[in-house]
């Protein structure tokens, strides 16, 4: 290959500059460029048949006289062009020709030189990872490519002016930096290289708080590093800069700002004293401990509102209350939380920590926290002689003193303050005390424990008198008195005791001696205190002398008729009530009830009698004798007689729920059904339980109202009784929810047969 200077030929080609390839007419024949410098250009062509050389002529568009021939054998199917102008536009026109000088195909192209070579004038870094180059600016050149060669490996960046900068280095690593320059045409060669060190790496920190007043740096060791340096400074710019150079790889600046936002920033040298890449971190100290630790106690919810200053650069508080092996905890972002679920009677140790980032402070000096005593518990209640009570209990933790409260159930209260563990109170027979006990300290008033209630024994009746119904018959009358559930009259002489148990305040003793004096006494009873044996009523009865049945004669005559009609009637659940028919010819009777239980029997003038001591839900035989003036006798027989079922005993009223009521009794037998009525003013109310139970419940049942209760067995036949027991109860309110239901004694329709 060869290059000649020749004439510039201008011919029809020129018109075709914005081509890259032109074919000769039915040849077939083009031209490629396969690379382009500065000054070169690489161009390739088909083999031409019956060709034996090709000639290449490139003239310069805008510069004239300037062209370039080159001749190839016909072996040669690629050439160069060298010499050649930077940055110019060429026509460049290959020819075929034969062994004769015969052109068999001719083509053109058009093609541009690449720029000039640029020149490096510095290179130099000040990144880790990255090398700057800055050189002169190339005519012609509408970018650059920079290239940093490390042995085998290269890394190439396309820039468009100076400075460029080459990324993706390794730190202080040695690089070879070249340039070349780049136009539409092509790239230039390689500019002379220039070499060029990246610089150390930045250390990477691991920073901590490990107090609130210092802050720990570590770091690892960084690849041709000589030393460190690294400063610290708050954040927001106040105070001064501190800073440390150092061979080691860890420090600790201390008598630091607590709470407070630093910023770190730590950079290595070489052993030239050139520094590398920096790191910068954030880091918090960590809080100073809460000041001004206040705790307040509710003792109703047993809780504790603890509060403090807030400390500066706390992101959250901590809480903890200490009890022995109980920690209970609280966490809150502000300056006060609440503790609850405390135990009363205990003493609890209460700290806070406050937490950012950085850790957590020291936990504050502990404050001790006395909670309410618990409500005392082993609460007794004695009589120790009638008229006083004794109420005792054991003592609690932080109990200083206590108070007892004592209401009886006509709403009259009063209470006892003291240190020790027993009150003493007066009261009063008959009635129903309820009984609290509460313990206190500075804290407050311990938690309602257990409501007790007592019931004195009943009152002694009074106003006793004693009535002769008849010879064998004697009806005893006394005023009712508080608290009683029964009364019971003995009639006690030399032979024997009559007795009569009854709820009503008057009581039928029959079949006494006649003539005898006895001795009469009505003891009163109640469920929850059994009999009040200090007290009773005592009255001598005594059959009026000379009132014997009149003396016997022998007339003649036929026995009296048995009276036609007899009718037996209950009066009471003990008491019966016998009538009948004039018997023709009789003067005195003699009724008898009897069963296996026992007899009862009266002997009158009249044509009706009350017999006493009947027992329930017992079956009786039924006779009479009608005794003539002289004495004969005829003995009548009439059909049984069944005395009304049991009623119950131990009828009580209890609260149930919001609006419930549950009546409960002691049934007198098991297979026995009852009904229960309740009547008050603002409205009546009835139940009737299941078989063979012995409680009835009553819901939405008005409170703030005085209801009688009264339950009764069911018949199977005749009418409901009238007789049970009737018991009073007042049902206060509690908000509008049932209250307390206390017993107020029985009906005044009791209190007399």
């Amino acid at each position: 290959m060869c290059g000649a200077k020749s004439k510039s030929l201008i011919f029809t080609g020129l018109l075709f500059n914005c081509l890259e390839m032109i074919f000769s007419a039915n040849t077939g024949f083009s031209m490629s460029i396969y690379d382009v410098t500065s000054r070169s250009i690489y161009l390739r062509w088909p083999k031409i048949s019956g060709a034996s050389s090709y000639r290449v002529t490139a003239t310069a568009v805008d510069t004239v006289g300037h062209s370039l021939l080159a001749h190839f054998s016909d072996v040669t199917f690629k050439g160069t062009l060298t010499s050649l102008i930077p940055n110019t536009l060429y026509a460049i026109q290959a020819e075929a020709i034969d062994k004769n000088g015969i052109i068999l195909a001719e083509t053109q192209i058009m093609q541009s030189t690449a720029p000039d070579i640029p020149v490096i004038d510095q290179a130099y870094s000040k990144l880790s990872n990255s090398i700057t180059v800055e050189w002169r600016a190339v005519p012609g050149a509408t970018s650059y490519l920079l290239t940093a060669q490390d042995g085998d490996s290269f890394i190439e960046t396309v820039v468009t002016n100076s400075p460029g900068t080459v990324t993706g280095l390794k730190p202080a690593t040695l690089y070879r930096i070249t340039i070349r320059s780049i136009n539409s045409g092509g790239k230039s060669q390689p500019s002379p290289f220039r070499k060029a060190k990246t610089v150390l790496a930045a250390p990477v920190l691991s920073v901590s708080s490990p107090s609130c007043d210092s802050i720990a740096v570590r770091w690892k060791a960084v690849y041709m590093a000589a030393g460190f340096s690294v400063s610290l400074m708050r954040s927001d710019g106040l105070g001064r800069m501190l800073k440390e150079n150092t061979t080691n790889t860890s420090l600790i600046f201390t008598n630091l700002d607590p709470g407070t936002l630093y910023t770190i920033k730590a950079y290595a040298w070489n052993i030239n004293g050139i520094p590398g890449d920096d790191f910068t971190y954030n880091q918090r100290t960590s809080p100073n401990a809460p000041a001004d630790v206040q705790v307040a106690f509710n003792s109703g919810a047993l809780r504790a509102i603890v509060s403090w200053m807030p400390t500066e650069g706390a992101l959250t508080y901590s809480v903890t209350a200490s009890s022995g092996l109980l920690k209970l905890k609280c966490n809150t972002s502000s300056a006060s939380c609440v503790v609850p679920s405390l135990r009363c009677g205990s003493e609890y140790y209460v700290s806070v920590t406050a937490y950012n980032d950085a850790g957590s402070s020291k936990p504050t000096d502990a404050v001790s926290l006395k909670t309410i005593p618990c409500a005392p518990v082993n609460i007794s209640i004695e009589e120790d002689e009638p008229g006083h009570l004794l109420v005792s209990w054991s003592s609690v933790n932080f109990g200083y003193y206590y108070v007892v409260f004592v209401k009886s159930d006509d709403g009259l209260e009063v209470h006892c303050n003291t240190s020790h563990t027993q009150c003493h109170f007066q009261s009063d027979c008959g009635f129903t005390y309820f009984i609290s006990v509460f313990a206190y300290n500075k804290a407050g008033q311990s938690p309602l424990g257990d409501v007790f209630n007592y019931t004195t024994a009943p009152c002694c009746p009074s106003d006793l008198r004693a009535v002769v119904v008849s010879s064998d018959t004697v009806q005893v009358t006394w005023a009712p008195v508080r608290g009683v559930d029964m009364y019971q009259t003995r009639a006690v002489d030399w032979s024997g005791v009559a007795l009569c148990n009854g709820t009503a305040t008057a009581c039928t003793l029959s079949a006494l001696q006649c003539n005898t004096q006895y001795n009469v006494t009505v003891y009163s009873f109640s469920e929850a205190r059994g009999s009040n044996t200090s007290c009773a009523s005592n009255a001598i009865a005594r059959s009026p002398a000379g009132q014997s049945l009149p003396s016997h004669s022998v007339p003649l005559e036929t026995a009296p008729c048995c009276p036609n009609d007899l009718i037996v009637t209950q009066v009471t659940q003990s008491v019966t009530n016998i009538s009948w028919s004039v018997g023709m010819g009789a003067q005195t009777y003699v009724t008898t009830l009897e069963s296996p239980k026992g007899q009862a029997k009266c002997h009158t003038l009249q044509n009706y009698c009350l017999l006493g001591c009947i027992t329930c839900s017992t079956n009786y035989t039924v006779s009479l004798k009608a005794i003539s003036e002289t004495g004969l006798t005829s003995s009548c027989t009439y059909r049984g007689y069944s005395s009304s079922a049991c009623c119950p005993s131990g009828v009580k009223l209890y609260r149930l729920g919001n609006n419930g009521i549950r009546v409960y009794w002691r049934a007198s037998e098991e297979t026995r059904d009852y009904h229960t009525d309740l009547h008050g003013s603002k409205g009546n109310f009835t139940c009737t339980p299941s078989s063979g139970l012995s409680h009835c419940d009553i819901m939405e049942i008005p409170c703030g109202d005085v209801y009688t209760v009264v339950v009764s067995p069911v018949t199977d036949k005749g009418p409901k009784l009238t007789f049970c027991p009737k018991k009073i109860y007042s049902v206060t309110c509690s908000g509008s929810s049932v209250g307390m239901v206390i017993y107020r004694g029985k009906s005044n329709a009791e209190q007399r047969i």
